[in-house]
């Protein structure tokens, strides 16, 4: 009794201090539950395979420094769910008891086998919520960061490119700047609080899975739809360059007919000085004018080269949009390859409902021709049984 209260009280500090951790770190759990935590077969991508040997504590969190929110479990030292929350995430209801999502950075598919259907439901609505807080905060971010890079003439076009082409690069952060450190014992609770594998909930909820072992259409579409708003995304960055490209066109033709006069201008000054120089006899008066109009000519040259290196740096701008635009083609492409995939696993999962369909069929008509059978030999007994007793009377009788 003394050494379980022992492990008690240090799982309660373990615990403190955990929690102690998240909070330095900027994240905090918001809502916690417990569940069997599956992730589909990588290999066959129609197999849920179990990451937890039981019952185990999934928790959402929500990091206020980044502003995301995260669904997070650990089993023992070792984190089996990390996901950070997208708008463009659903969580389906598979049965009554479980439930899956798609984490495209992940490249998995994670499922949740439940003690009760009240549970999923409650873990649905907030997963739900926290979408839709995620959707509300990144627009936030889109709306802030399109204020700040309102276009304008000269160097403001660069910086309107560079901003424009920040989410894609966001897009392919690596999935491992997510971690954060997190211990077993805050997240997945205390021994005693753990349900054991022998429990009847165990095997309810590890039964389930086998009954939707087919869920790869789900996370196709998931991914699917990943690859539509990201070619989305890339649409609008695009047209938002091609605007730019417009506007730093026209700047580069009227920076073209400025530097034509600033020219002409030139060469005007430099035949004027000639003339003041052989008309009048190098008086103090022309030598004045002359120091003014060479200081003008200086400016006029630095003006000039100024324009000319705004020009290339628009000709580099403009090479960036014409790779921006092969990178979008290339997805194109990626979105209809994923599409086609999409439609030969639907096709291979229709063809495979109506197998089983059929023999579920040639299964109930063996049942009914054993029921007919058995019923028919229940009357055969029955006669022998009644010839037996008259034959046994006759002997008798006799």
């Amino acid at each position: 009794m003394a050494q379980r209260t022992a492990r008690k009280s240090q799982r309660l500090k373990l615990g403190f201090m955990s929690s102690r951790l998240i909070e330095t770190e900027g994240e905090q759990p918001i809502f916690s539950t417990r569940a069997h935590v599956f992730q589909i077969d990588p290999n066959t991508k129609k197999n849920w395979v179990p990451t937890s040997k039981h019952a185990v504590t999934v928790s959402y969190f929500f990091d206020s420094t980044r502003n995301v929110y995260r669904i997070i479990s650990l089993d023992g030292s070792k984190a089996i769910i990390n996901s950070t929350i997208t708008p463009n995430m659903t969580f389906t209801k598979t049965s009554q008891k479980f439930g899956q999502w798609a984490d495209s950075r992940a490249n998995t598919v994670y499922g949740l086998g439940f003690s009760s259907e009240s549970n999923l439901s409650k873990f649905a609505e907030k997963f739900a919520e926290f979408k839709e807080a995620a959707r509300l905060a990144k627009e936030k971010s889109q709306e802030k960061m399109e204020l700040t890079s309102t276009p304008s003439q000269g160097g403001a076009v660069k910086r309107n490119v560079l901003s424009v082409n920040k989410p894609v690069k966001k897009k392919e952060s690596a999935p491992g700047d997510l971690q954060s450190p997190l211990t077993s014992e805050s997240i997945n609770g205390t021994d005693d609080e753990r349900v054991t594998p022998d429990t009847p909930q165990h095997t309810e909820a590890r039964a389930e899975p086998s009954q939707n072992a087919l869920p790869f259409s789900h996370s196709s579409s998931s991914i699917n739809k990943h690859w539509e708003a990201e070619l989305a995304a890339l649409k609008g960055n695009n047209a938002k360059l091609t605007a730019a490209l417009l506007e730093s066109t026209a700047n580069v033709k009227q920076w073209k007919q400025q530097l034509a006069a600033y020219q002409e201008e030139a060469e005007r000054l430099h035949k004027r000085v000639t003339e003041l120089e052989c008309v009048s006899g190098q008086t103090t008066a022309i030598k004045s004018q002359k120091t003014e109009l060479n200081q003008t000519i200086e400016e006029l040259e630095s003006a000039l080269k100024a324009k000319e290196e705004e020009l290339e740096r628009l000709k580099a701008e403009v090479q960036s949009a014409n790779e921006f635009q092969s990178q979008k083609e290339s997805l194109a492409l990626k979105l209809q390859d994923t599409e086609s995939k999409n439609r030969t696993l639907e096709a291979q999962l229709s063809d495979l409902e109506q197998r089983l369909e059929s023999s579920q069929q040639e299964r109930e008509a063996f049942r009914k021709s054993l029921r007919s059978l058995l019923e028919l030999l229940d009357s055969k007994i029955f006669e022998l049984t009644e010839l037996r007793d008259t034959l046994a009377k006759l002997l008798e009788g006799s």
